[in-house]
């Protein structure tokens, strides 16, 4: 199964958290897999950040991206906003 799901966060960032709580919801809710990356103590996947925020329009975490769409989430989203950007809406 292809997975082009990505969210990107920080292990302590409360924001992090509670997106991460509903995202894990949706992703069993729709059947979905998202992959996760943790950024403030992986530089790497920090430079993944970068390179898809190059203008750094979300300024941080949690940011989302849908590779088959292209779209992206930053902050904190409602669950509706989260679905949409899960099913490619």
């Amino acid at each position: 199964m292809e997975v082009y799901l990505e969210e990107y966060f920080g292990l302590e960032c409360p924001h992090c958290q509670r997106m991460q709580e509903l995202s894990k919801k949706i992703e069993k809710e729709i059947g979905v897999t998202i992959n996760r990356f943790e950024v403030w103590h992986n530089y790497e996947n920090m430079k993944k950040v970068e390179e898809l925020d190059p203008k750094n329009e979300c300024g941080g975490v949690p940011f989302f991206i849908n590779k088959k769409t292209g779209k992206t989430l930053c902050g904190e989203v409602s669950e509706k906003e989260i679905r949409d950007w899960a099913l490619g809406k």
